[in-house]
């Protein structure tokens, strides 16, 4: 394991105002949102949305990595281009989304725990003579009556551990996310304990593991109430929450926190990052920005609809709100570039 390679990589993934692009939805994660929008869910279409994604103009001055799937690294554009190709020759750094699913955790009603363990060596070799440097797993932890058990929390934390090691060993960066979700009616302050004592028990496997902190990139939650919530918080109220959970809980030598958008709408997700950067970058001790998939890609892929007239005002889409989150990782945002 080379960790001077990883601690330059994962800085180089966090850099100046860029971000990741999350375009790493499953067949059947991408098939449910062509469904909803009467998009044929085949794989030839699955193509021309991401050939839509990695030619856009102007992609490469916000995103700094994209996350792909497996069907992705072998997909490429009509004359025959990779797309991983594509996006190295933008400065575009290629990920790979590696967990096969979040399943039910017997003996523990509502809960999960994520698979993809067994053959992960080899796949992650495979993936890094493929151009791939950086990867992406996800733990689903989700509030309820009685739960997350902390059985649930340190499985999944062991397994992101376990994931991170083969990662670094194969010379790959990983991102850790640990996602408490927004599913239910819990309160802000249930979300902010909840996901402190996660990361807390995530940070202590990791470092049973002797995963090299510098060379990997966490991937959490904000800290909001439930969908089912009345509670409605402020930008500012969202962003302290936030940022005092991930100072208790992410040490300093982490090089960068990407956030994930769990289904928060593009606009409210970006004015929540900005206000994480105006109030408090003097005190962060990391890089802070956005790892966002629908934040991003959901106002394109409506444009898009599957058609190929669309396209160009798809990409104008995409770009537009990438710039929107690279401005909020700057503290620059404003809800008058949403007009």
């Amino acid at each position: 394991m080379n960790t001077t390679l990883l601690d330059t990589l994962a800085k180089q993934l966090m850099q100046g105002n860029k971000g990741l692009l999350a375009m790493d939805e499953s067949t059947a994660t991408c098939n449910k949102r062509f469904a909803e929008l009467g998009i044929p869910q085949t794989e030839a279409y699955r193509r021309k949305y991401r050939d839509l994604i990695v030619n856009a103009p102007g992609l490469e001055d916000y995103i700094s990595g994209a996350i792909l799937v497996d069907e992705t690294t072998r997909q490429s554009t009509d004359d025959g281009k990779l797309f991983i190709d594509i996006l190295k020759q933008k400065g575009i750094i290629p990920g790979i989304k590696v967990d096969e699913g979040a399943i039910p955790m017997i003996g523990f009603p509502g809960e999960k725990i994520t698979e993809g363990l067994d053959g992960l060596a080899d796949r992650l070799k495979a993936y890094y003579t493929q151009g791939l440097r950086f990867a992406k797993w996800r733990a689903v932890i989700t509030i309820g009556s009685d739960i997350p058990s902390l059985t649930c929390i340190k499985s999944n934390a062991y397994t992101l551990a376990r994931y991170a090691m083969f990662c670094q060993d194969a010379g790959l960066v990983p991102i850790v996310e640990p996602e408490v979700v927004m599913d239910g009616n819990h309160s802000i302050q249930k979300c902010a304990e909840v996901t402190t004592e996660v990361l807390h028990t995530v940070f202590n496997a990791l470092y049973q593991h002797r995963v090299d902190l510098e060379g990997m990139i966490l991937k959490p939650n904000m800290i909001l109430p439930g969908n089912d919530s009345a509670e409605k918080p402020t930008a500012d109220q969202v962003a302290e929450a936030t940022v005092k959970c991930l100072l208790r809980t992410v040490p300093a030598t982490v090089p960068g926190i990407a956030f994930l958008s769990g289904g928060q709408p593009a606009a409210d997700a970006s004015e929540r990052l900005n206000s994480m950067h105006k109030l408090f970058d003097d005190v962060m001790p990391w890089a802070l920005t956005y790892s966002f998939s629908r934040a991003v890609q959901q106002p394109a892929l409506e444009l898009w609809n599957g058609k190929d007239e669309h396209i160009a005002v798809a990409q104008e889409a995409l770009v537009f709100r990438a710039s929107c989150n690279s401005a909020a990782k700057m503290g620059k945002y404003t809800a008058a570039m949403e007009r």
